[in-house]
């Protein structure tokens, strides 16, 4: 018996392989309901145990009803080639105990090779939504037999722009399936109206908001001036915190390789990650991590979901994300399994405003933190508004005085232009066309 349901046995010694034994908030609330077969609106904290959540009652009604001969029966889509293959790493722990087979459709891989896997006919396919259009085109992937559709992170895909091809795989699919759309927050608007287009009567099931503060994550802000600034903070940090692994956020790819080469002059441990590296290039760095050989990620936002590395216990926000579910998402990759994280930011003056937003948004404040040796000149804005962001001068009300340009209250006056009436219209010429451009109309010449 696993969240009140009893599971298959290969399913029941998968768990006891891993050490699991009691179900987290999650996996309590979502298995039973998607055994019942209920479409599920589904917001949950990173780390959560969300995948195990709807694996779990997916498998287990899988290998309830046998049905040879047909396609694939489960899809599970997702933003990223990182979570796809998190989600088959969780996936294979469960089916090589059982008949069951899964494999993934990502970028970065030859087509030849996953069309060699999907004439395997394998029971779940994990897919990234731009490889898994580009299959449903080529005809080598077939959905007419999807009993269960996982929209995992959907909040993240309507971000990165896949809505239209989130469109093209659900209508690929049957009606009668029954669907999963699991988010970060269940107010993103684009998730609402997909769960109105594609789900029926869905259940909602909320286990902890994005504004719940994660009690295992403490949240710390540093003052910068500038970047140089945050360049010596970061080495400070690195060479001072105590941690197992570490990760530093940036925004943008060329960021990732500058700080890479700065950081790779101070210490040999790090690595770099972000969405232009090929396959085979990430999948060497996630290694490299996993092993131990590296311990500091220089990533973007890549990296801030479905990164599945044990130990990450520092999160360094080098560059401050821009939504606060990102933050939240780049926060989450410490503080999981029940074990303790930091994250640091590091503020610029630029960067003041969206902190302010961040905290409000996410109802809880970053802890001031100084660097005696590294104190910014940079103390923060003199006023702050009720919201925390930076109050800017107060624009002087416009004064009727001489030389301002704005007549006294008073009669109102009335030129002598206004008094003769409207200047009587003359029909548009090549020569009155002209009228307005400062010059005068130009006449044809008498012959």
């Amino acid at each position: 018996m696993f969240a009140g349901t009893e599971l298959h046995p290969r399913l029941a010694e998968g768990l006891t392989q891993q050490a699991i034994t009691e179900a987290t908030e999650v996996q309590q609330q979502v298995i039973p309901a998607a055994m019942q077969g209920h479409d599920l609106q589904v917001c949950a904290e990173t780390g959560s145990g969300k995948t195990l959540a709807y694996l779990l009652p997916i498998m287990q009604r899988l290998l309830d009803k046998e049905a040879p001969g047909t396609a694939t029966r489960a899809l599970i889509l997702t933003p990223t080639r990182e979570l796809a293959r998190q989600v088959l790493k969780e996936c294979k722990r469960l089916t090589d105990l059982n008949s069951l087979n899964a494999g993934t459709l990502t970028g970065g891989e030859e087509f030849r090779y996953q069309a060699s896997m999907l004439r395997k006919n394998p029971e779940i396919i994990i897919a990234t939504p731009g490889r898994l259009v580009d299959h449903l085109k080529r005809k080598t992937v077939e959905l007419k037999d999807v009993e269960f559709l996982i929209l995992d992170e959907a909040d993240r895909m309507l971000d990165m722009g896949f809505a239209e091809d989130m469109s093209a795989i659900v209508g690929a699919t049957p009606t009668s399936r029954q669907t999963l759309m699991l988010s970060a927050t269940l107010r993103h608007e684009g998730v609402g109206r997909m769960a109105r287009s594609w789900l029926k009567e869905p259940q909602e099931i909320t286990t902890h908001s994005i504004q719940d503060q994660h009690d295992l994550i403490r949240q710390q802000r540093i003052l910068a001036d500038d970047n140089a600034h945050k360049d010596r903070l970061l080495t400070w940090l690195l060479a001072n915190e105590t941690f197992d692994k570490a990760i530093i956020f940036v925004n943008k790819r060329t960021e990732v390789d500058r700080l890479f080469s700065f950081l790779i002059g101070h210490r040999s441990d790090i690595a770099a990650l972000h969405g232009e590296m090929t396959q085979d290039e990430r999948n060497y760095v996630m290694q490299n991590l996993r092993e131990g050989r590296r311990r500091v990620l220089v990533a973007t936002d890549v990296a801030a979901r479905g990164l599945d590395v044990e130990g990450m216990d520092l999160v360094i926000n080098y560059d401050l994300a821009r939504k606060g579910d990102e933050y939240v998402h780049r926060i989450g990759r410490t503080g999981r399994a029940g074990n303790t994280g930091l994250a640091i930011s590091l503020i610029a003056p630029n960067e003041w405003n969206l902190k302010a937003s961040l905290e409000r948004y996410l109802q809880q404040l970053m802890e001031p933190r100084t660097i005696k040796e590294l104190k910014a000149k940079f103390t923060g804005p003199k006023k702050v508004k009720a919201s925390g962001k930076a109050a800017g001068p107060k624009k002087s009300k416009p004064s009727a005085k001489k030389g301002t340009g704005k007549k006294p209250a008073g009669k109102k006056v009335v030129s002598d232009k206004k008094k003769a009436g409207p200047r009587p219209s003359r029909p548009k010429t090549a020569g009155n066309l002209m009228d307005n451009d400062g010059f005068a109309p130009i006449r044809k010449k008498k012959e």
